[in-house]
C-alpha cells in the first residue's frame, strides 16, 4: 500500500483480525532511527515452528527485506530483519524450548546457559543482580 512518500507493509500472523497484524510504515522524509538511550533495541514476535520461520524468510525477501538467515539461540531459532527506518524485528520459534536442558520442576531455579556461553559463566554470573520476588 502506498500514499505519497509513505509505504505500508501489512504482515498477518493470524486470521484473528487486527491483533494478528503488524503494519510497518515507511515515511521517506523521516530520519532513520538511532539506537541509544530511550530507544527500542528490537521487537520480537512468536512463530510456532521452524517451518513457519522458513515461510517468513521467503515472504520477507519477496517484499524486499534483507534477513539475517536463521540464528540458533539454543532454546529457540530466530530470524532478524530491519524495516526501512532501521527498526530491528525478530521472529522466534517456540522450540526447542527452555526445558531442553532441565526439567519443568526445576526450571528457573539456577542459571542455565547454552553450551556456547558456558566458558563465560563466571563473568555472566558476576554481573547478575538478585531477583526479589
Amino acid at each position: 500500500m502506498k500514499k505519497n512518500d509513505t509505504s505500508v507493509h501489512v504482515f498477518e500472523m493470524s486470521d484473528s483480525g487486527l491483533n494478528g497484524q503488524v503494519h510497518v510504515e515507511q515515511q521517506k522524509d523521516t530520519p532513520k532511527s538511532r539506537e541509544g538511550r530511550g530507544s527500542v533495541h528490537h521487537i520480537a514476535f512468536r512463530v510456532e515452528t521452524e517451518e513457519e520461520l522458513k515461510q517468513w524468510v521467503e515472504r520477507l525477501e519477496n517484499e524486499g527485506f534483507q534477513t539475517s538467515g536463521f540464528v540458533d539461540r539454543y532454546y529457540f531459532r530466530s530470524l532478524y530483519f530491519r524495516e526501512p527506518n532501521g527498526i530491528l524485528y525478530e521472529l522466534a520459534t517456540d522450540g526447542p524450548g527452555f526445558d531442553i536442558d532441565e526439567d519443568l520442576a526445576s526450571l528457573g531455579k539456577k542459571l542455565s546457559l547454552p553450551s556456547f556461553l558456558e566458558p563465560d559463566r563466571k563473568e555472566i554470573e558476576a554481573k547478575l543482580k538478585p531477583l526479589r520476588t
